[in-house]
C-alpha cells in the first residue's frame, strides 16, 4: 500500500516536474498562435496544490491527500489541459475518500472515475489527446488489476502504458504526424504520472529548476508564502520595448538568440521599420543594451512580475464576501484591455476576469467574479475556447444560479449582452443570447509564436496570422494588408455592420487608414472603429 505521506510528495514532485518541463511540453503544440500554453496550464493547475500539501503532516491519510490536491486543481485549474487534469485528480479524491492508505483497487478506481469526469466535461472528446492516455493508462490498470495486487506495481504500468499511447497520439491526429510530435496535454500527464511513479519506487521528491538562481534574485519584501507558489517565475522582470531599426542593423533573429540566454518567454516580431521584443529576464538592462545595438528604444517597459504575483496572491487570500443579490440578472465577461473592459461595463457586465489569449484565468479566479455579483442568476461570458472549461467548473462551486454561455470570442461576448433582455425568462434569455453569438463572424489578427507547418501553411515566427472564426485563413507579411484582406472575406451579402477593436499595438493612425479603406469599399455598411486596447491580437474584427 502507499502511504498517505508518500502520495502526498508524489504530487508535490508532479508539480515541480511539470514546471521543470513546462517549456518542453508548451512547444509541443502546434498552432503557432500565442496562448496559454498546454506546459504552463497544466503547470500553474497542479502547482496551485503544492502549499497546501506541503503542510499535511507525515501522518496524514491519503484521503485527507486527495482530498486537499483535488480541490486545489479544481480552484486553480486554467485552460482546457489544466480543467481535464483537476478532473483526473477528482477521481483520486472521490476514489480514496475515508482510506488511510493508497490500494490498487484505489487506483484503478481513481483513474476511471477521474477519466469518466474528463470525457463528460468536453462537449466533443477528440481522441489522440490527453483524454486518450489517461483512458488507455485507466484501462491498462484495471487489466493489471486481475493479476497484481500491488498499487505501486500497477502505476508502473499505468506509467508504461501512458508512454506508449502518448506515441500513438500522431496516428489519430494527423496535424501531430505532419508537425512530427506528439500531443502536449498527453505529455504532460506522462510527466506528472512518472514524477508520481518515482517517489512511489522509494525516489526524492524533484525539485524546482532555478531553485538556487531564484534565491540570489531576492527582494526584502518577499514572504515565505509567496516563495510557496513562486515555482513558475523563473526570472522576475517582464520586459517589453519597440526598437525603430537603424540603417543596417543585423538580422533581429541575432537578438532573439540572445535573449533567449538571459531569459524565458522570448517573442520577437521583426516588421519592416520596428523590432518588437518581449522578454522574461533576471537582468533587464542587459536586454535594453542588446537592443540598442538594433535601433532606438521605444516605450520600454519593466514590471517586477514577483511583486505583481504577491500582490495578486494577498488579493486571492483575502476572504471574498458573497455579494448579496439585488436583482435577478448579473453578468461577468472575460476581457483583457481598457477599451474593451469598458464597453462589457458599458452594456451591463457586473464584474471583469481580467484575462484571455495568454492569460487564461483559473476556475478560482471566475468563481470569485461571480459570488461577488450581486444577482440571483449570473451569465458567464468566457469569451474565449480555453477558457469555457474553467468558467463550467466555477458553476459547480458557485453559491448561486450560473448559466455559462459558450463566447469564444470578445464579439461574441459583445453581441450575447446587447440580445440580453431584462424582461424575458432565463430560458429565452439564455436561447436568444446564444442564437445572438452565433452569428457573428469574427476575424482575429495576431503574430506566429514560433514556426511552424500547420494546415498548408509554412509559418515563420514574427509573421501575421488572419484567423477567421478560430481557423487559419491565411498568413500575411504586412498587418494592414492582413486585416483589410480578413475583413473582406468575413463580409456576406447580407452583412450590416464592421466593428473593428484595434489592439495596444496598433497606432492611432494605423488603425484609421484601415477603417478609411473599408469605409471606401463598403459605403452602405456601418463601419465602428474603436480602441480596444487588447494584447496579442493586434486587431479584432466583427461582421453581423
Amino acid at each position: 500500500m502507499i502511504k498517505g505521506s508518500v502520495l502526498r510528495d508524489a504530487i508535490i514532485s508532479a508539480a515541480n516536474s511539470i514546471s521543470n518541463n513546462k517549456k518542453a511540453v508548451d512547444e509541443l503544440n502546434v498552432f503557432p498562435v500565442p496562448d496559454g500554453d498546454t506546459g504552463t496550464n497544466m503547470s500553474m493547475t497542479i502547482g496551485n496544490s503544492v502549499a497546501e500539501l506541503k503542510n499535511l503532516p507525515d501522518d496524514v491519510e491519503a484521503g485527507t491527500v486527495a482530498k486537499t490536491a483535488a480541490s486545489a486543481l479544481l480552484r486553480g485549474a486554467r485552460g482546457n489541459s489544466g480543467v481535464i487534469l483537476s478532473l483526473i485528480f477528482r477521481g483520486f479524491s472521490k476514489a480514496l475518500k475515508g482510506a488511510k492508505s493508497v490500494t490498487g483497487e484505489n487506483i484503478v478506481a481513481a483513474l476511471e472515475t477521474g477519466v469518466e469526469g474528463a470525457y463528460k466535461s468536453v462537449m466533443k472528446p477528440t481522441e489522440g489527446t490527453i483524454l486518450t492516455v489517461a483512458r488507455e493508462s485507466a484501462e491498462r490498470a484495471r487489466e493489471v488489476l486481475r493479476t497484481k495486487h500491488d498499487p505501486v506495481k500497477i502505476w508502473d504500468e499505468v506509467c508504461k502504458q501512458a508512454e506508449l499511447t502518448l506515441s500513438e497520439t500522431p496516428k489519430l491526429l494527423p496535424v501531430l504526424a505532419k508537425a512530427g510530435v506528439v500531443d502536449a496535454g498527453g505529455k504532460g500527464l506522462l510527466v506528472i504520472f512518472c514524477a508520481m511513479r518515482d517517489v512511489f519506487n522509494g525516489g526524492k521528491i524533484v525539485e524546482p529548476k532555478n531553485a538556487k538562481k531564484k534565491e540570489a534574485v531576492t527582494v526584502d519584501t518577499f514572504s515565505s508564502v509567496v516563495g510557496d507558489f513562486d515555482q513558475d517565475i523563473h526570472f522576475t522582470y517582464c520586459t517589453e520595448m519597440i526598437i525603430t531599426k537603424k540603417s543596417g542593423c543585423e538580422d533581429a533573429s541575432k537578438l532573439r538568440a540572445y535573449l533567449e540566454t538571459i531569459g524565458d518567454c522570448v517573442v520577437v516580431v521583426d516588421d519592416e521599420d520596428i523590432i518588437k521584443v518581449h522578454v522574461h529576464t533576471n537582468d533587464p538592462g542587459l536586454a535594453i543594451q542588446k537592443g540598442l545595438q538594433f535601433g532606438y528604444i521605444n516605450l520600454p517597459k519593466i514590471e517586477n512580475m514577483k511583486l505583481q504575483h504577491k500582490a495578486r496572491k494577498k488579493e486571492a487570500e483575502t476572504k471574498i464576501t458573497p455579494a448579496k443579490p439585488e436583482k435577478k440578472y448579473g453578468f461577468v465577461a472575460v476581457a483583457a484591455g481598457v477599451g474593451i473592459e469598458t464597453m462589457f461595463k458599458d452594456i451591463g457586465v457586473d464584474r471583469i476576469v481580467k484575462g484571455g489569449q495568454t492569460m487564461n484565468p483559473s476556475t478560482q479566479d471566475i468563481l470569485a467574479a461571480i459570488i461577488q455579483t450581486p444577482a440571483e442568476i449570473v451569465f458567464v461570458l468566457p469569451n474565449n475556447k480555453n477558457i469555457i472549461m474553467a468558467a463550467e467548473q466555477a458553476v459547480k462551486l458557485a453559491d448561486r444560479k450560473v448559466c455559462v454561455l459558450q463566447t469564444r470570442t470578445i464579439p461574441q461576448g459583445m453581441s450575447a449582452m446587447l440580445a440580453f433582455d431584462p424582461d424575458a425568462d432565463f430560458n429565452t434569455n439564455r436561447t436568444e443570447m446564444t442564437k445572438a453569438l452565433e452569428r457573428v463572424s469574427t476575424g482575429m489578427v495576431t503574430f506566429a509564436a514560433r514556426d511552424s507547418d500547420y494546415d498548408g501553411h509554412i509559418i515563420k515566427q514574427g509573421e501575421i496570422l488572419c484567423l477567421e472564426n478560430g481557423k487559419l485563413s491565411f498568413v500575411e507579411k504586412d498587418l494592414s494588408k492582413g486585416a483589410y484582406k480578413l475583413t473582406k472575406k468575413l463580409v456576406k451579402g447580407d452583412s450590416s455592420y464592421i466593428t473593428i477593436l484595434y489592439g495596444s499595438d496598433v497606432s492611432d493612425d494605423a488603425a484609421e487608414n484601415l477603417a478609411s479603406h473599408l469605409r471606401a469599399k463598403y459605403p452602405n455598411m456601418d463601419i465602428n472603429l474603436i480602441s480596444g486596447g487588447q494584447p496579442v491580437y493586434y486587431y479584432i474584427i466583427s461582421v453581423e
